[in-house]
């Protein structure tokens, strides 16, 4: 697995697809499993709109309301970090990236209980499965 945490409180992955290809399989592999994809935002293409350039990234917004909406009953504010999001895009070397926010560090952030981790780790396990890393 080459999972390197180097952004304070995000896991980030290595994806062996391209970043279009990496988005089409989060969102089929969330499909499968019955968790809600709200939106696919491509901020190359909204750069290309304005005359800029910008290599490959996306965000996907996905989650479970059955698993996000008793932690923000408990804490409202999580619904910042909630529902939960993918960022994936390209480096220099054409090297495809995802990251995300630990869910630890979501319940440490609003003083959850660590034993609610489960709640939100379930999809993001399924990132990895996407990513093709093994």
């Amino acid at each position: 697995m080459s999972v390197k945490q180097d952004y304070p409180g995000c896991i980030r992955m290595r994806s062996t697809h391209s970043v279009p290809d990496t988005m089409g399989r989060l969102e089929a592999t969330l499909a499968q499993h019955g968790i809600a994809v709200f939106a696919r935002i491509d901020f190359s293409a909204d750069a290309t709109r304005v005359g800029l350039q910008m290599r490959p990234e996306q965000l996907l917004i996905f989650g479970n309301p059955k698993a996000g909406t008793p932690l923000m009953q408990q804490v409202p504010a999580v619904g910042l970090d909630l529902p939960l999001k993918v960022l994936v895009w390209e480096d220099e070397q054409g090297q495809t990236w995802m990251v995300y926010n630990d869910p630890r560090y979501i319940l440490q952030r609003y003083g959850l209980d660590g034993s609610r981790a489960e709640r939100l780790a379930g999809a993001l396990a399924l990132l990895e499965v996407a990513a093709g890393t093994p």
